[in-house]
């Protein structure tokens, strides 16, 4: 009946992005490294399900740039060199500095707007988790309340494929960044906290302010990615 595929379709579609988010969320909190190796059975085995939404997340997962197909082995977990990492820091820099002249009033959204005052308020209160858990260098919760930040300023910029593009930008940074990040026994003071100065900037609707604060956050980050990848920074 046509009720019963719809249902089956949908079922398939949220354990397949379920799977996608759980493998994500291994990748990040640095339990699968980069360059390990796994299978679609061995997924499949771990978290008790079938080998097709196994594969379609594995695929959805390298198609985000998160992981790299083995030839007749399977997938292994995509290791991202520093240089990759300023090219993600280029490529962000594009996508914010258009958004940022927009919200500010460069064109689209009126920021006299009090709708606007009020969105930037809730993305605020997310940048102080985020600012808190870079503070009390929490990893882990850092990540999480980073991603969700960036992702809520976006949507605010009215376009949501550059939203999407640069959610998947900021995953893959993560990505690359928690390589060596994880090496690190305290990272207390070592993370950047302004997300709360971002949002002021923009309420101020000044997108120099804005761009120099993210400036000096892509500086900052590649200063602690090359000493640490040259192991002199531990």
């Amino acid at each position: 009946m046509p009720g019963t595929g719809g249902n089956g379709a949908v079922t398939r579609s949220t354990l397949r992005q379920q799977i996608a988010d759980a493998l994500r969320d291994e990748v990040l909190a640095g339990r699968l490294q980069p360059g390990q190796e796994f299978t679609v059975k061995e997924i499949a085995d771990q978290y008790g399900v079938s080998a097709t939404p196994v594969r379609e997340a594995l695929v959805d997962l390298s198609a985000q740039g998160l992981l790299d197909a083995v030839q007749h082995r399977g997938f292994e977990v995509r290791a991202y060199s520093l240089a990759d990492y300023r090219g993600m820091i280029e490529a962000r820099s594009l996508v914010t500095d258009g958004m940022f002249h927009q919200l500010t009033g460069g064109d689209g959204r009126d920021p006299s707007d009090p709708r606007l005052a009020a969105d930037l308020a809730v993305v605020r209160r997310r940048g102080e988790e985020a600012a808190r858990a870079a503070g009390a260098g929490d990893l882990n919760i850092l990540i999480g309340y980073d991603l969700r930040f960036w992702r809520e300023l976006s949507a605010l910029f009215g376009n949501p494929y550059l939203a999407d593009f640069l959610h998947r930008l900021r995953v893959q940074s993560w990505v690359c960044a928690v390589q060596h990040l994880r090496r690190v026994s305290d990272l207390k003071g070592r993370l950047w906290s302004r997300h709360t100065d971002l949002v002021d900037a923009l309420a101020r609707r000044d997108p120099a302010g804005a761009h120099a604060v993210v400036t000096a956050y892509n500086a900052h980050s590649l200063d602690l990615f090359e000493r640490l990848a040259a192991g002199s920074a531990g």
